[in-house]
């Protein structure tokens, strides 16, 4: 079974995917109170995600959540780059695991401040 997962979508965001196809795949969650991108992924790439990040887990959506947040921001800028929802932006993170690793390591120690 595929699992899900969603990129939470602000408006700096939302502003980078003005005028791009992907404008057309914004969704709403909870109600509308939430902006967000939703990537699915087949169970190969799941299981890659889940073995990378100790914290991550499946939810009863079928959706992984409590990744990283460095996993997120690089989510994300895999989409910016690739204007996919498809494997490619999985894929691009993947190849930067070790990377978010190191960023998700010390997210332990604090977290970091926002992007404004």
């Amino acid at each position: 079974m595929a699992k899900s997962i969603a990129v939470l979508l602000d408006d700096k965001r939302l502003g980078e995917m003005k005028g791009s196809e992907l404008e057309n795949k914004v969704q709403m969650m909870f109600g509308g109170q939430l902006t967000c991108f939703i990537l699915e992924m087949d169970d190969d790439k799941a299981k890659q995600v889940m073995d990378a990040f100790h914290t991550a887990r499946v939810d009863s959506r079928g959706f992984i959540t409590d990744v990283p947040i460095a996993f997120n921001r690089v989510l994300f800028e895999e989409i910016a780059k690739t204007k996919s929802l498809g494997a490619e932006p999985i894929d691009g993170v993947m190849a930067r695991v070790s990377e978010i690793q190191e960023f998700a390591a010390k997210e332990g120690e604090y977290l970091p401040v926002p992007e404004l």
